[in-house]
């Protein structure tokens, strides 16, 4: 048995989704089950459904100009949302005992894709095109530093679609150990052509709006975006973070184990280091690609732990598949369903699969949802579950 970890105090965080630019917008969308899928903003040589971020992205400052790139400008749009809570927390704690952990799949590589478009058709790279500054992972962390004026450990995590999710580990065991107090953590991916050219390689991709869990699923939706969360040691909780459990199975590059072997060691980290039961949580916000495989491994994973009962919900079916932000993306949402007492319908998800035997439902569901785990399942078996639970 694992030891219980103290939880950690989620006092902020923000959202930058298909589903609006703001917490209420996403509540409402979710609520109203009102989808962010829609067409792909770029030309592409082959039919698709993104989730794509549609508001105006604020500025950076002058001085960080030259970081001026999606990425960076959703990561400001995210600290913003964080920033009252922030201020007491750089009261609270010296700014080099706050972290900035973070976690990306592609990073810019959005911006060098238009940069290549530009020499392809020019011949020159545009001058204003910086590689280290708009597309390596240390580039959003040097923006969330200086925004924030945060000196403690800094990192980016890229573990593809559980990039955003192991920050959330990170920072428990950093805060655990003494190392700091407090820690954004989080993270953002944006859409490129080269993630959705290699989903769709891999046959993984759907040509319509993604049905999680449904007999008729055909793939994932690539989407964009992502969360930041503040968490320290003590402070003004909206919810707690008890556990994350993290697991490796290496079962296959791209598929996953098909009893879900790695999901399930996941949860159960997750569980026994919140030091709680199965049988005391309500609802599991679940990764839910809608692909043939992963639907079908993370059910039975699912059922041989909580049992069929509790509400399972996969939100992709609203954002499409955030990839290196959808962890910290769904970890929001699953704050969000203790906080309002209801979790969204999953979207599409009729005819369901008789194969799956999960409680899914296809209405809004009321109730009192006092913990909730969310999971996040990346390449390789790398498998994170994040549990939260109300204050």
């Amino acid at each position: 048995m694992m030891p219980s970890m103290p939880p950690l105090q989620v006092t902020a965080y923000g959202v930058c989704s298909p589903l609006g630019a703001d917490r209420a917008s996403v509540v409402d969308a979710l609520y109203d089950g009102r989808t962010g899928l829609g067409p792909c903003p770029f030309e592409l040589p082959f039919r698709t459904v993104v989730g794509g971020v549609t508001f105006d992205l604020p500025p950076l400052p002058d001085e960080l100009r030259s970081y001026s790139t999606r990425p960076a400008r959703m990561a400001a749009h995210l600290v913003s949302q964080l920033e009252s809570a922030l201020r007491k927390a750089r009261e609270r704690w010296a700014p080099n005992r706050i972290g900035v952990l973070l976690g990306t799949s592609t990073a810019g590589a959005d911006a060098t894709e238009a940069a290549y478009k530009s020499f392809v058709r020019t011949g020159s790279l545009p001058a204003e095109y910086d590689f280290r500054h708009q597309h390596t992972y240390g580039a959003v962390l040097t923006v969330v530093r200086q925004l924030t004026g945060i000196t403690g450990p800094s990192w980016m995590i890229s573990t593809t679609c559980t990039s955003s999710a192991k920050p959330l580990a990170s920072a428990q065991r950093l805060i655990a150990s003494g190392v700091i107090d407090a820690a954004i953590v989080g993270g953002i991916d944006t859409l490129c052509a080269m993630t959705l050219t290699g989903f769709h390689s891999l046959g993984a991709l759907s040509d319509e709006p993604c049905r999680p869990f449904s007999s008729e699923r055909k793939g994932i939706n690539i989407g964009e975006g992502g969360a930041f969360l503040l968490v320290e040691r003590q402070g003004d909780a909206l919810a707690l973070l008890e556990g994350v459990g993290e697991s490796s199975d290496a079962y296959h590059i791209s598929a996953p184990h098909p009893e879900g072997a790695g999901a399930e060691d996941a949860m159960r980290r997750a569980l026994a280091l919140a030091g709680c039961s199965p049988e005391e949580v309500d609802h599991v916000n679940a990764h839910g690609t809608a692909t043939e495989l992963n639907d079908a491994a993370e059910s039975k994973a699912i059922a041989r732990v909580f049992g069929t009962e509790l509400p399972v919900v996969s939100t992709k079916g609203y954002t499409g598949h955030a990839l290196g932000g959808a962890g910290s993306t769904e970890a929001v949402f699953s704050i969000m369903a203790i906080e309002e007492g209801w979790v969204p319908a999953c979207l599409n998800s009729e005819p369901r699969d008789p194969r799956i035997a999960l409680n899914v439902p296809t209405a809004r569901t009321a109730g009192r949802f006092r913990r909730v785990l969310s999971n996040s399942f990346a390449f390789g078996g790398n498998n994170v579950s994040v549990l939260v639970r109300g204050v």
